[in-house]
């Protein structure tokens, strides 16, 4: 909820040999200059995240984390290339990358560089640390880029082949089934219903953009002196796919708790107190700016984007019984994965 990021030292499991990433840093980005001060992020779940402090400026590092990964997981390769692409090709806001290392001999795992965005970031939908006025501004510049991310022409930035064109939708059903899978820990019934009711109402009408894959709050930068998104954070999973699967994920908030710890919901807020839109003028901002005419099958993208996230926390979840985890706060983050799959549930069997 700060709009300041929180910053720690390096956790002991994320350690690297900072003498040699700045020898290397010296040689593919020499305006570091001759010192290098790191410190790690917290809030990110996934890829390990840090501060570099330089005689050149700050710089953002993302790198994969240590230890054996689910499949397909920390792609931080795609993350530095669909970034690239956005801010060489559109005006869609987001970092400047500087450098990619696919070597695992610098710092461990593969990286990349970015310049450090100077704005403020405030995870939760209700905005607490903005004045009511400004909450609705920024509710309509987080909906007017997402859309403007999705009406990117992806042939035209070098970005056709990010990922397949068709079946987004179903095809994130296996994988996010299997991944959980793989990190199942407990039995969850829920998720078991919604792995069996997902593959049988999949959207007939298919669509791709790019999908950023966990558009919310707490991945945008506003900036420091306007209630305006000039930075578009965390695109690692990010791929070509169904632009109403990143609305629905950004709407999510709408159904979850307000009083439950980093569900980051408004559930049991007073919107209009807030001055916070409610679903349909969010979701009719977004049709306005993207020239739709409504929505059909809303309910199965909202079911299928908490099905996803309550595997994404059971991943963490797994990750932190493992000792893996990028965030200290991890096993809390991934107990919450039951409660996920049960509204997930709830919204879809109320559609049967």
């Amino acid at each position: 909820m700060t709009t300041a990021p929180e910053l720690v030292d390096v956790l002991p499991a994320h350690r690297f040999d900072e003498e040699r990433l700045l020898a290397w840093l010296q040689t593919e980005l020499p305006e570091v200059g001759e010192r290098l001060d790191v410190r790690q992020f917290q809030g990110g779940q996934s890829n390990p995240t840090f501060l570099l402090d330089t005689d050149g400026g700050q710089y953002v590092l993302r790198k994969k984390p240590p230890g054996k990964n689910l499949p397909s997981a920390h792609m931080v390769e795609r993350e530095y290339r669909v970034m690239k692409a956005l801010a060489d090709h559109t005006g869609v806001p987001v970092p400047r990358v500087r450098v990619l290392c696919e070597d695992s001999a610098v710092v461990g795992t593969p990286f990349y560089v970015m310049d450090f965005l100077h704005g403020r970031i405030i995870s939760h939908s209700a905005l607490p640390d903005l004045v009511r006025e400004d909450r609705l501004l920024a509710h309509r510049s987080a909906v007017d880029t997402l859309a403007a991310l999705h009406s990117v022409d992806v042939n035209a930035i070098g970005l056709g082949d990010y990922g397949r064109p068709e079946g987004y939708v179903a095809r994130q059903v296996a994988r996010w089934s299997k991944q959980y899978l793989a990190s199942k820990t407990n039995e969850l019934p829920t998720m078991d219903k919604l792995m069996a009711w997902l593959p049988e109402n999949i959207p007939a009408a298919d669509e791709t953009a790019i999908a950023h894959g966990d558009y919310r709050f707490g991945n945008l930068m506003l900036a420091p002196d306007k209630p305006e998104v000039i930075g578009i954070l965390d695109w690692e999973l990010s791929t070509l796919g169904h632009p109403l699967a990143d609305l629905a994920y950004f709407c999510l908030p709408y159904y979850l708790p307000s009083d439950m710890e980093g569900m980051r919901g408004l559930l049991g807020e007073d919107l209009e107190a807030l001055g916070i839109p409610d679903e349909q003028e969010t979701i009719a901002r977004y049709c306005a700016q993207t020239g739709r005419d409504g929505i059909d099958d809303w309910h199965v993208f909202l079911a299928f984007s908490l099905f996803r996230l309550a595997a994404i926390l059971q991943g963490v979840y797994k990750r932190a019984l493992d000792g893996n985890a990028a965030n200290a706060n991890a096993l809390n983050v991934g107990r919450r994965a039951s409660l996920l799959a049960d509204i997930g549930w709830q919204i879809a069997s109320e559609h049967q």
